[in-house]
């Protein structure tokens, strides 16, 4: 599905403000970006959620093996829909606000409980695929448990698209109940970086380029290849891992990942919905936008179908 060729107004305003933010500069040189890393290491960011989403939806925080575990649960007509949401922010990264904002809307709008780990970030040690593939999995297997697979929804952007997809395999690989959809905004699934459509778009995007997210995932990557699939999905099977939903814009070095997702997954017969925007820049759902605001409807059908009520 293809949104209209012509974006907003609101949205051609936002390559400027991305701009303005320096983060192209940043992510264009691996030595910036990793001192950027090792900054929030001396000062952490919060990661905590806006309080006025109180007012909306109840939060709770749980400490599991030192990660700090968030509930998000509606309140009212709560079914017994289970997601766990995977943020992103290039593996370095905080949780934003303009991620609680969507978890808080998917849980108040769909009756979801929506569980939203907050995950150790490079250049931290701990902070390396296998370890946080591995615990996400153990998370998403634990609702499984509780409502089945068939009530739980896998949702991630940006990197956290990337670990989605990651834990989404592994617990297939593990012959446990995976989790019925997969729902995926502007993923990485190929820490190689090597596609040459990378370096076609990269000139239309605003806010990404390739040297600082390679850097980064050398260190994500632990003692694992980066052809790992827990570090580069794409060499990991879709059999079994529920059906995926794509969100794509054009103007993001990940759309070329996109492109090879869906590739991949009609050549494999596997069910797939790929969301492309045209114009659009990374992680388009998030920001408020009309186009964000038609795919925020759009991730709330996909939690809404198939689910057992209470």
């Amino acid at each position: 599905m293809t949104t209209p060729d012509r974006p907003s107004t609101l949205a051609r305003l936002i390559p400027a403000l991305i701009t303005l933010r320096g983060s192209k500069r940043m992510f264009a040189s691996a030595d910036r970006t990793m001192e950027h890393a090792r900054s929030h290491v001396l000062r952490p960011e919060s990661f905590a959620p806006p309080r006025s989403l109180d007012r909306r939806v109840d939060i709770t925080i749980r400490h599991e093996d030192g990660w700090p575990v968030y509930t998000v649960s509606p309140r009212s007509g709560r079914t017994r829909r289970r997601a766990v949401y995977v943020h992103g922010g290039a593996w370095i990264n905080e949780i934003t606000a303009f991620h609680w904002r969507l978890i808080a809307e998917l849980s108040e709008t769909t009756g979801t409980e929506i569980t939203v780990p907050v995950y150790p970030l490079v250049p931290r040690p701990e902070a390396t695929a296998q370890a946080v593939v591995t615990r996400i999995a153990d998370i998403a297997h634990g609702l499984s448990e509780g409502v089945g697979g068939h009530n739980v929804t896998l949702l991630g952007d940006s990197a956290g698209g990337t670990i989605a997809l990651s834990v989404a395999q592994l617990l297939h690989t593990r012959g446990v109940s995976s989790p019925r959809d997969v729902v995926l905004i502007s993923p990485v699934i190929d820490m190689t970086f090597t596609d040459p459509e990378i370096y076609r778009i990269e000139p239309s995007d605003p806010w990404l380029d390739v040297p600082g997210p390679r850097a980064v995932g050398e260190r994500w990557r632990g003692e694992l290849d980066i052809t790992d699939p827990l570090v580069s999905p794409v060499n990991g099977p879709l059999t079994g891992v529920g059906r995926i939903s794509l969100f794509t814009g054009t103007r993001d070095i990940t759309h070329a990942d996109a492109i090879t997702l869906e590739r991949r997954a009609r050549e494999e017969s596997h069910p797939i919905d790929v969301f492309r925007a045209p114009g659009m820049l990374h992680v388009y759902p998030l920001l408020p936008i009309p186009e964000g605001a038609a795919a925020r409807s759009i991730i709330a059908r996909i939690l809404r179908r198939d689910a057992t009520e209470d």
